[in-house]
């Protein structure tokens, strides 16, 4: 089976934002953490459903969402960084993200100038 680092990378990156939420949530902070596994866990599944999109149109939408989900996951995860008495994300967690986020808009550009 061809590797699909898109895919690859949003997985590697469910399973991290998954053990920051839990050390968020073993700090009582609860809403954050929350709100972190929902936007973070839509990024993988609208790349996900991406793959077996109904036309080139439906493709880019799903990107899109994942896209923007990618932005909230990012304003979570900078909220944590600069709040006091909240654990900091850990370098790799931002990089993966930045790198989704990358791949994103190259493949929603690409996608888009296929039309």
């Amino acid at each position: 089976m061809k590797k699909n680092i898109v895919l690859d990378l949003s997985f590697e990156f469910a399973l991290e934002i998954i053990e920051f939420a839990e050390l968020l949530e073993n700090n009582r902070k609860y809403v954050i953490a929350n709100q972190i596994l929902k936007s973070r866990t839509s990024i993988g599944a609208n790349i996900r459903e991406a793959q077996s999109a109904e036309s080139k149109n439906d493709f880019i939408h799903k990107f899109k969402i994942a896209d923007k989900e990618i932005r909230e996951t990012k304003y979570w995860l900078m909220l944590c960084r600069k709040a006091k008495n909240y654990p900091n994300p850990d370098e790799e967690i931002i990089n993966k993200l930045e790198s989704l986020k990358k791949i994103s808009s190259k493949i929603i550009i690409s996608s888009k100038q296929k039309l």
